[in-house]
């Protein structure tokens, strides 16, 4: 449809479609339900999504949106390196301070504590600790033997009880006992109660 006073493509509603001199204001944009949103909507059905993008891109560079950001005036870091998706995940993690054993196979996940634990034992404070830690991890070690492997094969072994507890105890030696204390001296009696 055409409007045929204005000469300019119409929607459904018979509201032209697009504003009137072809061009997109510089605002920040129609409130949700408005009939200019809808209108904004229908006229961008017939704009390629990169003319699209690109206009929204310019509309907020003059409205002000991009300027005060991070690292705004500087060149980007490593631009001209190509890299993988690997290597930019890597890249993130390290300027983000983002930890990713969680995205380790489990098994390489469960070797890795494994022996972050061996290392933390001789610093738990009590035998009871180390009881419910080792009891934890071996527990989900069995969990993860019963369940299909994702990622690599690995081998890991549980963790022995009592060998930790030795551990454990080799750090903690038992305070010594203390001295008793020492005897009384005897009592002399009184004069008045001596016997000749």
């Amino acid at each position: 449809m055409e409007d045929r006073r204005a000469g300019r493509p119409t929607g459904g509603d018979g509201a032209p479609v697009g504003p009137p001199d072809g061009t997109v204001a510089d605002r920040a944009g129609p409130e949700r339900g408005s009939p200019e949103r809808a209108r904004d909507r229908r006229w961008h059905r017939g704009v390629p999504v990169a003319d699209r993008v690109e206009q929204q891109i310019r509309e907020a560079q003059a409205r002000g949106s991009f300027s005060g950001l991070r690292g705004e005036g500087r060149p980007i870091p490593d631009l001209h390196r190509q890299r993988t998706s690997y290597q930019w995940v890597l890249d993130w993690a390290e300027r983000e301070g983002a930890d990713l054993s969680a995205a380790m196979p489990v098994g390489l996940a469960l070797r890795r504590e494994r022996a972050e634990l061996r290392a933390a034992v001789p610093g738990m404070r009590s035998e009871r600790e180390v009881r419910e830690l080792v009891a934890d991890f071996n527990g989900r070690l069995r969990d993860a033997y019963l369940r299909p492997a994702s990622g690599p094969p690995v081998a890991v072994g549980p963790l022995d009880l009592q060998v930790q507890l030795d551990r454990w105890r080799e750090a903690h030696p038992p305070r010594p006992a203390p001295d008793p204390p020492p005897a009384p001296a005897p009592r002399r009696r009184p004069w008045w109660r001596r016997r000749p």
